[in-house]
């Protein structure tokens, strides 16, 4: 009796998306510029290996702005931070550079200018998640939370005419429909966003895996437990008819057991992993007889974004003094 085919459907767009990307080089090239140490408030990104890797080239991540010394060099991380922070940062004469996604920028623009219009803000996103508290800064008095479909009968709005959702960027896509339309039935004049807050990488990430789950016995998703979109990819997966799937930081965490009877897996990344752990995994899974890969692609993604204006002056500067010591 022959041996069923074993295979591997690699799910593309996977991996580092713009943002984070941006906020990666962030921290590498201000290292290289003024010298470690550089502070970086909270996890640059929500990825284990990143943060790991640049510890060991002398950034030190911090919890708060008080940690790091006056004076000192601290980056902000990519999900964003309230005023208040920018504002601590100035009182202890920290050299801040910011390294919010410009997603998420775009959705405190829209908290600022909604609450200045005076309009109830219905905030979709993960209690306590850093960028949900990023934007939830920018206007307190104006944005309360709604954690999912099953929070909405907490909603208590001033004017039924004058509410507006935005939402986190990392979330799942199906769920914030849903969270949504349930919204729009207690609330039918609800308005939504200019455009849409769930970002291009974690819809992109989401639409491919919903396309290769239904053939997968497991689907394997790279990246940490606090990546919120990570998560995602994982229920997605199920939702849309993997058998099971699993979420590693590392080829090593995949058991055996997992792929017992297995003759299709699904491999997939959060927007946070760099690729070389994916392949890690493609390599773990070649040696248990998953040495076929098809990579499957609905989307390519195209999108850069310029590094943090402080950060770009100081290094056009350096560059300056670098040219006329030289001539």
């Amino acid at each position: 009796m022959t041996e069923p085919r074993k295979r591997v459907l690699l799910a593309k767009p996977r991996g580092y998306c713009a943002g984070v990307d941006r906020a990666v080089q962030t921290v590498e090239e201000a290292l290289k510029l003024y010298g470690a140490p550089v502070y970086v408030r909270k996890q640059i990104v929500h990825n284990k290996h990143v943060v790991s890797t640049l510890e060991a080239r002398g950034a030190i991540f911090v919890e708060e702005n008080y940690e790091v010394p006056e004076g000192a060099t601290v980056v902000f991380s990519a999900h964003g931070v309230a005023p208040e922070v920018h504002e601590q940062a100035r009182e202890r004469s920290l050299k801040a550079i910011d390294a919010t996604c410009p997603l998420v920028t775009k959705v405190h623009h829209e908290a600022k200018r909604f609450a200045a219009e005076d309009y109830d803000i219905l905030l979709i996103g993960h209690e306590g998640h850093e960028e949900v508290i990023g934007t939830s800064g920018e206007a307190p008095a104006h944005i309360q939370l709604v954690d999912g479909p099953d929070d909405v009968d907490n909603v208590v709005v001033r004017d039924p005419a004058k509410v507006v959702w935005l939402s986190q960027t990392t979330l799942s896509v199906d769920e914030t429909m849903e969270t949504v339309a349930r919204l729009k039935t207690r609330l039918p004049l609800l308005q939504s966003p200019p455009s849409d807050d769930i970002c291009y990488a974690t819809s992109n990430r989401q639409h491919v895996i919903k396309e290769i789950a239904p053939e997968c016995d497991v689907v394997i998703v790279v990246g940490s437990t606090n990546s919120s979109n990570s998560v995602r990819l994982v229920e997605v997966a199920l939702g849309a008819g993997a058998r099971a799937g699993h979420l590693v930081d590392y080829a090593s965490e995949i058991r055996d057991e997992w792929l017992d009877g297995a003759t299709t897996v699904g491999v997939s990344s959060g927007a946070s992993v760099p690729d070389e752990l994916v392949m890690e995994v493609l390599a773990h899974l070649a040696e248990r007889g998953f040495g076929e890969v098809t990579e499957f692609t609905t989307a390519e993604e195209r999108l850069t974004f310029s590094l943090p204006q402080e950060l770009r002056k100081d290094m056009k500067a350096a560059e300056a003094a670098k040219a006329a010591a030289a001539s």
